[in-house]
């Protein structure tokens, strides 16, 4: 692994050495590496190009990372990984993507992630995605996430894209059955004439099933955003999404939330704001002396935290 390819690993994973854990490493559309563990076990596709991570029931407590590093311009790729979260498990899975294009061509990657989480299993999902590079070919990654929650199960995913992706199509759709709870954070920055479009659809079937989005974005430049969020309640429920923006520049952002309720005993609501950053915050921090730009981002950087 090169030092560029290192540099991707640590922005999107943290990682500055190998991992302790179960862990499957993929560069430039290739196996770098591989461990697994007693209770984890990463098994290669024959079928298409992907992993299949099986998580023994009653697992707790241990880690698996996932990373994709892509540093050669040209490079196209579509990678299917099923995780198979075994009952009464409670694991952390960190995945992302980063991609250093110095070419002319476009770079791809394209992830289609299926979780199937087993009864009162707990999972925290960490997904990152970065791009870098002074090329002119674009730097492209589209996510496909399909969540299936097991009775009882939780689901925490933490989806993050802050720099240098000139193009993303961010796809989640999800089935929750009876007392299973999904959490979804995002938070998402473009810039230049980035584009990029979040689309969710979330189903609740079970009885006492719960759904928490959450979409923190910033736009600036000419860059464009979309998010779509629908939340669809069968049964008795709770579902709450939200999208806060904040633009800037000749940037646009779109909102379109939709809710479906199914059920009497459906409980769902939308909130959503877009706006620019307010002045009043500006010259609060311009007093404790910062400049305006140093000021803009540090507030920010507060707002996707």
């Amino acid at each position: 692994m090169d030092q560029i390819q290192k540099t991707l690993l640590e922005e999107i994973a943290g990682l500055h050495e190998v991992p302790q854990g179960a862990y499957n490493i993929r560069v430039d559309g290739q196996l770098d590496s591989r461990a697994t563990t007693e209770n984890i076990d990463i098994v290669t596709k024959t079928d298409v190009s992907g992993i299949d991570i099986y998580v023994k029931p009653g697992t707790k407590h241990e880690s698996l990372h996932i990373p994709v590093l892509l540093s050669k311009s040209g490079l196209k790729e579509t990678v299917y990984n099923d995780f198979h979260i075994g009952d009464d498990c409670d694991v952390t899975i960190i995945a992302g993507c980063g991609i250093h294009n110095g070419g002319d061509q476009a770079s791809e990657h394209s992830g289609i992630h299926s979780f199937f989480v087993g009864k009162n299993a707990k999972v925290r999902y960490v997904e990152k995605h970065y791009g870098t590079g002074e090329g002119t070919g674009e730097r492209i990654m589209n996510p496909t996430t399909v969540v299936n929650l097991g009775e009882g199960s939780t689901l925490e995913m933490e989806m993050v894209q802050i720099r240098g992706v000139d193009s993303t199509i961010r796809t989640t759709t999800g089935e929750l059955k009876a007392n299973a709870s999904l959490t979804i954070k995002e938070s998402l920055m473009t810039h230049g004439k980035q584009t990029a479009e979040s689309n969710f659809r979330i189903e609740m079937n079970g009885e006492g099933s719960h759904i928490n989005l959450v979409s923190r974005s910033v736009a600036r430049d000419t860059s464009r955003q979309v998010f779509r969020s629908e939340i669809v309640g069968n049964t008795a429920c709770t579902g709450h999404s939200e999208c806060d923006a904040i633009i800037m520049d000749k940037a646009s952002v779109s909102a379109i939330p939709e809710l479906t309720a199914n059920c009497l005993d459906a409980e769902l609501i939308h909130e959503a704001a877009i706006g620019k950053i307010a002045g009043e915050q500006l010259m609060k921090l311009m007093t404790l002396g910062l400049t305006e730009a140093e000021a803009e981002e540090q507030i920010i950087n507060g707002f996707l935290k």
